[in-house]
């Protein structure tokens, strides 16, 4: 269908889709909501003014060079990420060392104190043996209260003899 307007010129089948696609992204719509029916007939006597033709390889340009910009923007932002992973792998590898570190303390820490538990319960049972080794040894002295120390002399069945009934 030949287009009446004039100043167009026809249009080839690949400029009309690119300038389909062109319109697609500078409306933001996806192929999914245009309902082909609306759309204008592509034929080969569809026609576009020089004018238009400049307009839409400007906007083009203008796309382009936007998407440019924002690529370089994401390159810089990997880098940046890029740098912070290795700064966090360095900070970990580090904190892993520590960790290593601390684990091998901890670990000589516990065998003290299994150690010390141990003689702690050694020096437990030695202090009840002596106790009982000092209590055994005092059953053969009998202390009688009320007599005076050391006066026994060396007889002390006689010593015995003349003090005790006078203390009963």
């Amino acid at each position: 269908m030949p287009c009446n307007k004039p100043n167009h010129k026809p249009v080839s089948k690949p400029a009309r889709q690119l300038l389909f696609s062109e319109a697609l992204q500078h409306k933001r719509l996806t192929p999914t909501k245009i309902n082909p029916q609306t759309l204008p007939p592509l034929n080969e006597s569809t026609t576009i003014s020089d004018k238009d033709q400049s307009t839409t390889m400007d906007r083009i340009l203008q796309e382009i060079t936007t998407v440019s910009r924002r690529i370089e923007g994401i390159d810089a932002s990997i880098t940046s990420l890029t740098l912070e992973t290795k700064s966090m792998r360095s900070d970990i590898a580090g904190f892993q060392s520590r960790v290593t570190g601390l684990e091998q303390r901890m670990g000589s820490l516990e065998t003290q104190i299994n150690t010390s538990q141990e003689r702690e319960q050694d020096f437990i049972y030695l202090r009840s043996k002596l106790t009982d080794m000092e209590e055994r040894s005092r059953r053969d002295n009998i202390h009688v209260l009320g007599s005076p120390e050391n006066e026994e002399g060396s007889d002390m069945q006689a010593f015995l003899t003349s003090t005790l009934p006078k203390m009963i």
